[in-house]
């Protein structure tokens, strides 16, 4: 599912119009991309957690030439699935 499919979900299911679900959907991004910026964590109960995690600085490989190079110390966004989550998923496969 992209943007648009999941703005026109959205709007589907709550029974509001395109530009109101775009709307909500924008600022929800926004919120999650600030609040990780700010080192912060954000838990949604039974759904899952986002956090910033740092990668450490190590050495690559250039695959082309097989050379040697330092890959630089990075932090990355992390989603980690909550139980009732995972449940959902893994209750079709019983």
């Amino acid at each position: 599912m992209n943007k648009k499919e999941l703005i026109d979900a959205l709007a589907d299911k709550v029974g509001c119009s395109k530009v109101d679900a775009d709307r909500n959907v924008a600022a929800l991004i926004e919120v999650i991309s600030s609040t990780l910026k700010n080192g912060k964590k954000i838990k949604l109960s039974g759904f899952g957690t986002f956090e910033v995690r740092e990668r450490a600085a190590r050495i690559g490989r250039n695959p082309r030439n097989g050379e040697s190079l330092q890959i630089s110390a990075a932090k990355v966004p992390v989603f980690r699935a909550g139980g009732t989550l995972k449940a959902s998923l893994n209750s079709s496969f019983k």
